[in-house]
């Protein structure tokens, strides 16, 4: 190097790329200036963002990624991968989670760094974006949210050339919401769908055979049960709580509503804006109408486990939430535990659907590590450790085979219900098809629906005015929703599913 200034690239480069040198370079001051360098780019990255949210865990994580800087591991030293995912963080989760990854590290000699993250949703695709807006090598793997791919899709490889095989062994549906033009971003680690849970003692003290097939039949059963228990002194009882809030449960929960009476996707998979339509429409005038007649009036402020709480305390005959409420409600201090079962949503005039959800791991174009990452997904997302996931955590695995197995489906008779969910009744959120404008599509979406069921707005009214918002964001023409749509149709429920 001539002279004393010399540009960072320069730097890089030397330690780097470790081009050779005709002089011996002591390299732990070397490794000490690296560190140096790194942590002013740091601090300029985070005074980019003086007063955002995000501006703390983003530093902190970029910190905690010194230590692998730029240099290079040496044949002795073990590769350690970064995984920043947003699964439930409970107890039970978090020992099962580290336990798969240290039996990673034994069969491979990969170790596995797990990185915390926000609670919400909402946070941590604010917090993935900001990593990712950096190129940092790390995180090497990303747990992605079902609806994430067409908004992230850029700054991850493609899987499908390393995962053929067992993307074509997928649910269908899974496989297709993780698929942004015919790029494979993330590969399926869990799936979910909206069920109906239902309280089986109260059902047959009513004299109910089986539970409700339609909306028509929920609001029937929900009102009487409501009325005699309340009868009987439980005063806090409701018929049938759910999602109400603002949030992007609202979005899931009005989909199926609307979906189920053949009121389209919001955003149909032709980039046709559907959403203004009469059965839509009525669709969420009738969800208006259970707020504070079969459902409590704060449920309009209900997030998922505000629900759940409700329907675990006993105080709910019905609740749509998500399969992961089951191991709460079967809990052994649980009060409903063995009083409840699970099924599909029920009907309207166009069949049953219930939204996708569900998270899918992605290697970060910027890894450092890309073969490991590799490595790390197959392992996580293979049939081996989705089944025993199952096992110890309830959660539905993502290949329609697992289903099948006598040894899963004996202690989980639950699973038959989610394997046909899975099959005949998915709805998708429009994420793929609006890509980067995703998050303003829904937005717009939950605070149109939100408007309807407070009385702010008329549901006419607020269809009309979301219609000309998502024309705004998107560019999209509108029209009627398709003919077709994925959920079973009513003259297919020749019985109950339980």
């Amino acid at each position: 190097m001539k002279g004393s200034l010399f540009s960072f690239a320069t730097v890089s480069s030397i330690i780097c790329e470790g081009r050779p040198q005709a002089v011996i370079i002591p390299m732990e001051p070397i490794r000490s200036f690296v560190t140096l360098i790194h942590r002013v780019v740091v601090r300029r990255i985070c005074r980019l963002y003086p007063s955002g949210k995000m501006a703390g865990p983003v530093c902190v994580l970029l910190l905690s990624l010194l230590p692998q800087g730029c240099a290079r591991p040496t044949v002795h030293e073990p590769v350690t991968l970064t995984l920043l995912d947003q699964e439930w963080t409970t107890k039970t989760f978090s020992e099962a989670r580290q336990q798969e990854l240290q039996q990673f590290t034994r069969e491979t000699g990969i170790h596995v760094k797990l990185l915390a993250s926000p609670e919400s949703p909402r946070e941590q695709l604010a917090f993935w974006r900001e990593l990712l807006g950096t190129s940092a090598s790390g995180p090497d793997v990303y747990g992605l949210d079902v609806i994430w791919p067409g908004m992230l899709a850029e700054s991850f490889i493609d899987l499908k050339p390393y995962f053929a095989n067992e993307m074509s062994a997928e649910f269908p549906a899974v496989a297709a919401s993780y698929t942004v033009d015919n790029k494979l971003v993330a590969l399926p680690y869990d799936a979910n769908i909206g069920l109906l849970y239902f309280r089986t003692d109260l059902l047959r003290r009513y004299g109910y055979r089986v539970p409700p097939q339609t909306w028509d039949e929920l609001e029937r059963m929900a009102a009487r049960i409501q009325a005699g228990e309340r009868a009987k002194g439980k005063k806090e009882f409701w018929g049938f709580v759910w999602q109400g809030a603002a949030v992007e449960g609202l979005t899931c929960d009005a989909l199926e509503w609307q979906a189920s009476e053949g009121g389209g996707r919001i955003i149909e998979e032709d980039k046709t804006i559907s959403v203004n339509n009469p059965q839509a429409i009525r669709a969420w005038q009738r969800a208006a109408r259970w707020v504070g007649s079969i459902s409590p009036p704060s449920v309009v402020g209900y997030k998922e486990w505000d629900a759940v709480n409700v329907w675990v305390a006993g105080d709910a005959a019905f609740m749509r939430s998500w399969p992961m409420a089951y191991v709460d409600s079967q809990a052994t201090d649980s009060p409903i535990r063995n009083k409840f079962d699970i099924t599909l949503l029920p009907a309207g005039k166009a069949g049953r659907v219930g939204t996708l959800g569900g998270v899918g791991l992605a290697v970060s174009r910027f890894s450092a590590h890309t073969n490991e990452a590799l490595e790390l997904v197959r392992y996580l997302c293979s049939r081996k450790v989705q089944l025993e996931r199952s096992r110890v955590l309830s959660e539905p695995p993502t290949f329609p085979e697992l289903y099948e197995l006598a040894g899963l489906r004996e202690p989980n008779p639950r699973y038959a219900v989610l394997a046909q969910a899975f099959r005949t009744a998915v709805i998708s959120r429009p994420s793929s098809v609006t890509g980067k404008n995703y998050q303003d599509v829904t937005d717009a979406y939950m605070q149109a629906v939100h408007s309807v069921l407070t009385g702010e707005k008329r549901a006419l009214e607020a269809a009309a005015t979301l219609e000309k918002e998502l024309v705004r964001i998107t560019g999209f023409k509108t029209g009627p929703p398709s003919a077709g749509m994925s959920g079973t149709t009513v003259k297919e429920r020749s019985g109950p599913v339980h």
